[in-house]
């Protein structure tokens, strides 16, 4: 039998909401093991001045199974 458990990470990105998940996931990775998914629970821009975006940012709800 296997447990799996769920964390909520939050991370950004300049560049796009891809970015910002991958970034989040690679550094989960770094203390985390067993990573089998991840979902966006939330997403959002913050915007210059002119209405670009400045910044992405996503809520990550990552799936690992538990040793």
């Amino acid at each position: 039998m296997s447990v799996a458990k769920v964390i909520e990470v939050s991370s950004s990105s300049e560049i796009g909401v891809e970015d910002a998940v991958r970034k989040g996931l690679l550094k989960v990775a770094e203390t985390v093991k067993n990573i089998k998914g991840a979902w966006i629970a939330e997403q959002k821009v913050v915007t210059n001045a002119d209405g670009s975006v400045a910044t992405w940012h996503v809520n990550l709800r990552i799936t690992f199974v538990v040793d």
